[in-house]
């Protein structure tokens, strides 16, 4: 090995202090410490030890601090005076990670883990310090060994203990005090205690990563879903990827597992597959391990024992073979820890905690997962505990056979969406019959090919043509007509010739009117032949209009279809005239067509009340699921005219009536649409992200999730943002951004900026960067530049935030020259000329870049004065250009402050000898003489004036802008040594301001005001 440098080590240290947390920075940690042991060097050894394990501890090899721990605490009994005030905090301070570490390590004897607690209090009080983190430590210890009277004698002391500098911040200590709640069945309690860690008011390096995770369980327990479901999606933003977190991981792949997401649960598992090793760290792997292995019993009990998981130390493993490897090394490490401790708490528990059963039988989650393959026996696991949003069955089956078969035909006849679920359990039930009536057989074979033709299979004809032969066999004629109409329905669909399917048109309606006129069903058949050859005999003149050549285009010949939509409404007009009294839900149908051809035809105003006419006649005729469609599209119309009362009380209604669908889209459908109405309103967000969480899981329940699922998913993004939630936002619209990509260049754009948007919130100033030069990307065809000037100036924001100041100027050159293209956009142009103006003064304050600075800021003042000659009431532009002198001011007040000539800078006095303690030689070329520093500090002064009297006239909204400005040139003045000419300043505005009424008066303004001057004054 290569001896370093004690130079070499130094710098080795400061970049392992900045490295990311994990195996490698551990082992160049160990690497450094070894040669700055053999350097020789005590007080660069005790800084490497130091880092070493700062190292282990925030990785998943915290157990090896004990060594270099002993090794610093050796140094320390050596020499305890080479320790620095902060060195021995910090020692004392590593001592409560050792104290956990030992606990937490079953090779360690119990003695020895009892003697170094021992050691820990006999330290500290020596120290001075409280005995409050031996106590919690005490406390774990007890637990483990399963003392619970010591346990609770040492978190009694725990609590009653003063806090000093030793004391862990609040935050982790309210994770240990829930905690000990938890283990004591007492849920409520912990999560009162962890509330100011959850809410973000009490914060550290890992909080509240890890209370988000060990709160999933304890919420479900109490019935709290969306609690549950909100710190899952925001807690494992937080923890993935996090070595030192992995025990936090593995709560949330059990929380997957025991929410019905075993999907989710396998990818948090394929992130995490390089930790899926022997952890050194036993207690993490007991803990990390254990979740996995909740997740890999659930995934065998739907069936997928045999699916692939994450390979196992380069193996690939099935789930049931990953559970075999991983029960076995956790069930060893359980027991080494009884050994230790002489109970079994440990592998009691780890084994109850395996052995859990789902506490909620499928929780959307909002993220989009890949489904799992679904088998028979993932259908049979969700429970009735389901917190999917409920759609009620919609039938009840009856017990008796009879009764079933009768409820199953009436469901039927009303075209009932429960009607299917009823004849499937005719079908398992009519084999245990002993003779089956030979009508129930035909029904289920008419249900059969009722499937098949929605299909669209090939036997589809054979199987209808069977079922008419049937029901005519049985003298059943109404059945058979209606399978004679279902016959020309699937020629339609399977494109055959116009012929043959008007030919079967004529058969239907001759079979429906040769019916017995005694028949109490003719009329509605003859009702419903009707109204199928309109619809059909649309169909087919759209496609003889078109001809063979271009039968397949998506072109149109606008007279012939206008021709064409003028032709259906009047034969729809006919039929509601002629069936208004007969058959109800078909003219229903009817007038929602109507409605259809009105929009196609640009009258939307004609189409509304046509919708609503046929949503309220479907609820008179007792289908009050036929009234969904009319109802949500009746909303989507009144959205587009701007009548959002109406709309959000039309999707209200469909949403009311579509409890007993059973269809999934269009269950995901209709709370798409009300989502997406209450958000463009404007109001609370909460209900219209409930809205959007079911939607998207009933389209992913349809097989939608690309489609409806996507854009559900950016409503509740929108949503969640909108409740200043937004690390789920993200997360949500991350998991669903390779669908979003798909759906238009204009949505892209529009997705990748809100993603952008969201991570700057989350101070991700990179990501965010990143998002907006793609969003920028995919505009630059666009005949108007203005929205990638505007994306260009957003990326460049984020990059200078990310201090990349090369890449942040190249920006905002790029949006600065998109912006003048336009010439409309002269704020937006102003802001990026102040923000180049800045950025050149990052690497350095000389004359140079203050003087460019200076160059960019009077570009700014001028098209903002080109601006307001056109304009010159424009407030924005005024306020704007105060702003623009108030920031030159500031650029030349660092200039002074940065450059100013000094007493040190200054040449001896004549007669001085050279080596008084002065330098003799000239004053450095970027150092300012007093002279030019007092100009500047004028120019100063005068440009805060300036802006302070543009502000004041800009109103009181302005007037915290206008304070800033005068305490900034009132310190100025007293830097100048005039500090009355700046309390003069200060006291003329206090009377201004008082003398105006007493409500016009901010609250802030007083207080600030007299403190100002007194502080100017005793200057």
């Amino acid at each position: 090995m290569t001896t370093l440098t004690r130079e070499e080590i130094v710098r080795g240290l400061a970049e392992n202090r900045e490295a990311p947390n994990g195996a490698a920075r551990n082992a160049h940690a160990e690497a450094l410490a070894g040669a700055a042991e053999a350097n020789g060097d005590r007080p660069l050894f005790r800084e490497a030890l130091d880092n070493l394990i700062n190292a282990y501890l925030y990785s998943s090899e915290s157990s090896k601090m004990l060594v270099p721990f002993a090794r610093l605490l050796q140094e320390y009994d050596k020499d305890p005076g080479a320790f620095g005030e902060w060195d021995a905090h910090s020692l004392f301070w590593q001592f409560k990670w050792v104290a956990s570490a030992i606990s937490d390590s079953p090779g360690i004897p119990l003695e020895s883990a009892v003697g170094w607690l021992d050691e820990m209090e006999r330290r500290y009080k020596i120290a001075g310090y409280s005995e409050r983190p031996v106590r919690e430590a005490e406390l774990w210890l007890a637990h483990a060994i399963g003392d619970d009277e010591r346990a609770e004698r040492a978190f009694r002391r725990w609590l009653a203990a003063e806090r000093d500098d030793m004391s862990d911040c609040q935050a982790c200590e309210l994770n240990g005090q829930g905690q000990y709640a938890v283990v004591q069945g007492k849920d409520a309690e912990a999560l009162e205690l962890w509330k100011p860690v959850l809410t973000g008011d009490l914060v550290c390096a890992e909080e509240p990563h890890r209370v988000l995770a060990t709160s999933l369980l304890p919420l479900l327990r109490l019935g709290r879903a969306d609690e549950a479901r909100s710190n899952h999606v925001r807690g494992y933003r937080m923890a993935r990827g996090n070595e030192s977190l992995l025990p936090s991981v593995g709560r949330h792949i059990e929380f997957c597992a025991l929410t019905g997401n075993e999907s989710r649960g396998l990818e948090i598992l394929a992130e995490h597959a390089a930790h899926v090793a022997p952890l050194a760290n036993l207690d993490d792997r007991l803990a990390f391990h254990g979740g996995i292995l909740v997740l890999l019993r659930r995934l065998e009990e739907l069936g997928h024992g045999r699916s692939p998981a994450v390979p196992y130390e380069g193996s690939p493993r099935t789930v049931s073979e990953l559970y075999g490897v991983l029960h076995a090394g956790c069930l060893d490490i359980a027991r080494q820890f009884d050994a230790r401790n002489g109970t079994t708490r440990v592998s009691d528990r780890f084994l109850a905690r395996v052995g859990r059963e789902p506490l909620v039988g499928a929780l959307p989650l909002g993220v989009r997962s890949a489904e799992l393959p679904r088998t028979d026996t993932a259908r049979a696991a969700v429970g009735a505990a389901s917190a999917v949003p409920a759609v009620p069955a919609p039938v009840a089956v009856p017990a008796g056979f009879t009764e079933l078969v009768e409820r199953a035909r009436g469901a039927r006849d009303l075209s009932h969406p429960g009607a299917d679920a009823l004849w499937a359990e005719v079908a398992v039930r009519v084999e245990a019959q002993p003779e089956p009536d030979p009508l129930v057989l035909a029904d289920l074979a008419d249900q059969r090919a009722l499937a098949s033709a929605r299909r669209g299979d090939e036997e589809a004809p054979q199987l209808l043509a069977a079922v008419r032969d049937g029901y005519r066999a049985l003298g059943r004629a109404e059945r058979a007509a209606l399978a004679e109409l279902r016959l020309a329905s699937v020629a339609a669909q399977s494109g055959a010739a116009p012929a043959e399917i008007r030919e079967l048109l004529r058969v239907a309606l001759r079979s429906a009117e040769a019916l017995d006129a005694a028949e109490p069903l003719r009329a509605r058949r003859i009702a419903l032949a009707e109204l199928s050859a309109i619809r059909v005999e649309s169909y087919l003149r759209s496609v003889e209009a078109a001809g063979p050549d271009d039968h397949h285009q998506d072109h149109h010949h606008d007279g012939e279809e206008e021709h064409g939509h003028g032709e259906l409404a009047a034969e729809l007009t006919g039929f509601i005239s002629a069936y208004g009294d007969v058959a109800a839900d078909l003219v229903a149908d009817a007038e929602e067509m109507l409605g259809r051809v009105a929009l196609a035809q640009g009258d939307p105003e004609r189409a509304l009340p046509l919708l609503a006419a046929s949503a309220a006649r479907a609820v008179a005729a007792g289908r009050p699921w036929q009234a969904v469609d009319p109802l949500v599209l009746r909303a989507g119309v009144l959205m587009s005219l701007d009548r959002p009362e109406e709309a959000e009380e039309a999707a209200r209604s469909g949403l009311e009536h579509a409890a007993e669908l059973t269809d999934a889209e269009a269950q995901g459908v209709v709370r798409l649409t009300l989502a997406d109405i209450l958000l463009r309103r404007g109001g609370p967000a909460q209900e219209p992200a409930a809205l959007a969480l079911a939607g998207a899981h009933w389209f992913d329940q349809a097989g939608l999730t690309a489609d409806g699922g996507a854009q559900a998913r950016l409503l509740l993004a929108r949503a969640y943002a909108r409740e200043d939630r937004a690390a789920e936002a993200a997360e949500v619209l991350q998991s669903a951004l390779p669908d979003l990509l798909e759906h238009g260049e204009q949505q892209a754009v529009s997705v990748r900026e809100f993603l952008g948007d969201l991570l700057r919130r989350l101070n991700e100033p990179r990501p965010a960067a990143e998002q907006y030069l793609l969003a920028a990307e995919l505009t630059k065809g666009w005949e108007d530049p203005r929205p990638q000037a505007g994306l260009a100036q957003s990326a460049a924001d984020t990059l200078s935030d990310a201090g990349l100041p090369a890449e942040a100027v190249a920006a905002y050159e790029r949006a600065l020259e998109l912006h003048r293209l336009t010439g409309e956009a002269p704020v937006a142009e102003v802001r990026v000329l102040r923000s180049l103006a800045w950025l050149g003064l990052r690497e350095e304050v000389d004359a140079p870049a203050v003087e460019q600075a200076r160059g960019r800021m009077a570009e700014a003042a001028e098209v903002l004065e080109a601006a307001l000659a056109a304009d010159p009431g424009d407030p924005e532009l005024r306020s704007e250009l105060a702003q623009t002198w108030h920031q030159l001011a500031q650029v030349l007040d660092r200039h002074v402050s940065t450059n100013e000539e000094t007493p040190e800078d200054e040449a001896p006095e004549d007669g001085a000898p050279a080596d008084a303690g002065h330098s003799a030689s000239p004053v450095p070329a970027a150092r300012l003489s007093r002279a030019e520093a007092d100009a500047l500090r004028l120019e100063e002064i005068e440009l805060w004036d300036r802006a302070a009297r543009a502000y004041a006239e800009l109103g009181p909204d302005h007037l915290r802008d206008r304070f800033q400005c005068l305490n900034n040139a009132a310190w100025t003045e007293q830097e100048r040594g005039d500090a009355q000419a700046g309390a003069a300043r200060v006291s003329a505005l206090i009377d201004e301001l008082r003398a105006r009424p007493e409500d016009e008066l901010p609250d802030w303004f007083l207080p600030s005001a007299e403190r100002l001057l007194e502080q100017l004054s005793g200057a």
